[in-house]
C-alpha cells in the first residue's frame, strides 16, 4: 500500500485546513489509516485513526472537538479536517497505514508510511 498526503500550507491561527491522504493498493478496505505531526525537535504524536471499512474513529485528545478524521472510501481517501488552527499545530503531518485498529497511536505499528505536508500556523 503507498500512501500521499497533500493539503498543507501557511495559515492564520484560528483557520481551517483539510489535509488528504490519498491510498492506493488492493488492501484499502481493511486497512486503518491515522495521522500523525510532529514539529521542530519534538517526538512524533498520534493524532487521529479511522478504520476505513467501518469508519470508527480514534482521537487524541488534544485535537478533539477541533479535528476530524473521515474517509471517502469512492476515492480511496481519507481526510483530516482541522479546524480552529493554533500555532501550536505547526507541524509536518503525515498519514499512515496498518491492519489493525489496535494501538492506533503507536507509530511503530503502523506498517505504511506517505511523505509529510508541513502545516504552518501564524498567531
Amino acid at each position: 500500500v503507498q500512501l500521499q498526503a497533500s493539503g498543507g500550507g501557511l495559515v492564520q491561527a484560528g483557520s481551517s485546513l483539510r489535509l488528504s491522504c490519498a491510498v492506493t493498493g488492493s488492501t484499502y478496505s481493511n486497512l486503518v489509516v491515522g495521522w500523525f505531526r510532529q514539529a521542530p525537535g519534538k517526538e512524533r504524536d498520534a493524532v487521529a485513526a479511522i478504520t476505513v471499512k467501518g469508519g470508527a474513529t480514534f482521537y487524541e485528545d488534544f485535537v478533539q472537538g477541533r479535528f476530524t478524521i473521515s474517509r471517502d472510501n469512492a476515492k480511496n481517501t481519507v481526510y483530516l479536517h482541522m479546524s480552529s488552527l493554533k500555532p501550536d499545530d505547526t507541524a509536518v503531518y503525515t498519514c499512515a497505514a496498518k491492519n489493525y485498529p489496535m494501538d492506533w497511536h503507536k507509530a511503530h505499528r503502523y506498517e505504511a508510511w506517505g511523505q509529510g505536508t508541513q502545516v504552518t500556523v501564524s498567531s
